[in-house]
């Protein structure tokens, strides 16, 4: 297991909701918190302890760095082989394959051989041989496997491939722990995984919904928005740690943004499109939004010559933005 990361896309400010109780768990390699209003103290943080043991079973399923996981044990199959999933494998896997038919494989979690390739274990870019390239090229993309929702099963049909639910797998968590607070009659709570994703469940007394702001990864002190998130998700995704992010249909580290960020109905669906707009070019991200009007997105442009009429920082969809963040 790594070491918890602190990359923080976005920021919830919480400290002036004087009725939230407060509760924090450390879990894939972040920590995650959860803020909950209810009238009794002590009923909220039995729920958030089950979330917080529903989100370590999560991880135990989906974490590629737990050697007897599902993701685990499907990088190992060899073409041909099948293997039954738990449910919450399974669903994350559906929704991936979703996200990266939606995004023209924009999004892709398969994309764990080319990160390999080029990127070296202390984070730094690396240049493969065009052998090496090639051969993470072929082991990459969503058509390596099938899933059959009747079995809840997968087979692969060519690889070797390195599943990594890095970018949806936070987001996921989200969803289910929100799940699971609904079903103890918590309808009024917020829940991220380390500054980088975040549902929203209701909104506190007297507002319009719950606080967060988002700041620029080169220049944390930087506020480039106040929002107020009521019933909806928000995710960020940027190269503040260094070129992480690789585009899976080039087999190249992306370039030309800092950051991106998405909202959307659900904490998986914001995860995955962050690290897609991260890959998109702009002109994809606006038609991707315009055919789905509940998502929202926003970037930051890399290079300040690249600057459009709109400037550096780019929105698509429908932002509500409070007027104090300009």
């Amino acid at each position: 297991m790594t070491q918890p990361t602190n990359d923080q896309f976005l920021n919830c400010i919480t400290d002036s909701i004087s009725a939230a109780h407060r509760f924090s768990h450390e879990a894939m390699a972040t920590v995650f918190e959860i803020f909950i209003i209810h009238e009794e103290g002590n009923y909220a943080g039995q729920a958030a302890l089950a979330a917080f043991d529903e989100l370590d079973k999560i991880e135990r399923n989906l974490s590629r760095f737990i050697e007897n996981s599902d993701i685990s044990q499907i990088n190992r199959l060899a073409v041909g082989q099948s293997l039954k999933l738990c449910e919450d494998a399974f669903r994350c896997l559906q929704l991936a394959a979703d996200i990266y038919d939606q995004t023209n494989g924009a999004f892709d979690i398969t994309v764990g051989s080319l990160l390999s390739c080029r990127i070296a274990e202390d984070k730094t870019l690396r240049k493969p041989s065009a052998q090496d390239l090639d051969l993470a090229r072929r082991c990459t993309g969503m058509a390596a496997f099938q899933l059959d929702e009747t079995e809840h099963t997968i087979t692969l049909l060519s690889g070797p491939v390195q599943i990594d639910l890095g970018g949806i797998g936070k987001g996921y968590a989200v969803d289910r722990m929100a799940e699971l607070l609904a079903d103890w009659s918590i309808d009024t709570a917020l829940v991220h995984s380390g500054q980088s994703s975040v549902l929203a469940l209701g909104a506190p007394p007297r507002s319009k919904g719950w606080p967060v702001t988002l700041t620029s990864p080169d220049n944390p002190k930087e506020i480039l928005a106040h929002l107020y998130l009521c019933e909806k998700a928000l995710s960020g995704s940027g190269l503040q740690k260094g070129p992480h992010i690789i585009d899976p249909r080039r087999g190249l580290p992306v370039e030309g943004k800092i950051a991106a960020w998405s909202s959307a109905p659900d904490g998986a669906t914001a995860d995955a499109l962050s690290t897609a707009f991260m890959v998109m070019a702009p002109d994809e991200i606006k038609k991707y939004c315009r055919r789905c009007p509940d998502v929202r997105a926003m970037i930051i442009l890399q290079d300040e010559s690249l600057e459009t009429p709109q400037g550096r920082l780019l929105h698509f969809g429908s932002w509500r933005i409070d007027k104090q963040s300009k």
